[in-house]
């Protein structure tokens, strides 16, 4: 049996490729370079299953067109669109933050090494020359900036981010909000 908690979201599929069942892989992660029995996992009826991959070819950068095992036609590939794809997290090597990009942890928990946890990350914003992260804490919209620096650890299995916030930056009207 596969458990959640060792494996990791490596991303989604997008939608069928072509007629023949094969599906767009939208990820970050270079899958199936250094395995000899490729394989991802997505959850089906509430249970972890994996599903070998057939045959599999580089689109982009980031997608990869990916022909699962006895998926055949466009119709059955249709029931993996916006599906999450797993990967067993022992298989995997972990990108940097700079190759995910910030935009990755979009819907982690973003926590304060000293304040605790704040909130779902609900989008990120790059246009400033500060990019933020919009959080929803307890209703209220905060942003938070992030750098390299300011981050403490990430926990991809719990889909948590823990930074060092810069003393005041959790202060509305003049009132500091308590996690």
């Amino acid at each position: 049996m596969i458990r959640e908690e060792d494996t990791v979201k490596v991303g989604y599929f997008a939608r069928p490729h072509g007629i023949k069942g094969e599906l767009s892989l939208v990820t970050d992660y270079d899958l199936f370079e250094d395995t000899e029995d490729p394989f991802v996992i997505c959850e089906m009826d509430g249970i972890l299953v994996p599903f070998f991959v057939e045959s599999y070819r580089y689109k982009s950068n980031s997608v990869i067109l990916v022909k699962i095992e006895n998926i055949d036609d466009e119709l059955t590939a249709k029931q993996f669109i916006n599906k999450e794809v797993f990967y067993p997290a022992d298989r995997l090597e972990t990108p940097s933050m700079e190759e995910l990009g910030w935009k990755f942890y979009t819907g982690y928990i973003l926590e304060g090494k000293e304040q605790g946890e704040l909130g779902i990350i609900n989008y990120v914003d790059e246009t400033t020359i500060n990019t933020l992260f919009n959080v929803d804490y307890r209703g209220k919209e905060l942003l938070i900036p992030v750098a390299d620096e300011l981050v403490d650890s990430v926990d991809h299995n719990r889909r948590s981010i823990v930074l060092t916030l810069p003393e005041g930056i959790l202060m509305v009207n003049d009132e500091f909000l308590e996690p």
